[in-house]
């Protein structure tokens, strides 16, 4: 079990920077994988990068280089740095918890409310 809440989000133009929060609470274990994931309009749910037990991150193509995932050591909160955005990165984002890091987005078993990102000039 796992309570998961998002924020930070907001409007920012090309260029900038957002770092969005997400706090978490329950079973450690339900945290073992932990991630964000994003819904743009027209488009499917996708993950944007995960980090699990071990410290270990993983990164869609599209954000490597730009977006870093972290979190503290006691998993409370989970964070996404965001760097030089794009309008392509326009989306509701998602934090996420599971056991383990599924292959399959709706896998993952408990998910925060939602904070929305917008990138325009």
């Amino acid at each position: 079990q796992a309570h998961l809440m998002e924020s930070g989000g907001g409007s920012v133009q090309p260029g900038g920077s957002l770092r969005l929060s997400c706090a978490a609470s329950g079973s450690t274990y339900s945290r073992n994988c932990m991630g964000w994931f994003r819904q743009a309009p027209g488009k499917e749910r996708e993950t944007v990068a995960t980090i699990n037990s071990f410290g270990g991150t993983t990164y869609t193509d599209s954000v490597k280089g730009r977006f870093t995932i972290s979190q503290d050591a006691a998993k409370t909160t989970l964070y996404l740095q965001m760097n030089s955005l794009k309008p392509e990165d326009t989306a509701m984002y998602y934090c996420a918890a599971n056991p383990f890091c599924p292959t399959v987005v709706r896998l993952m078993t408990y998910w925060g409310q939602g904070t929305q990102v917008t990138v325009s000039s």
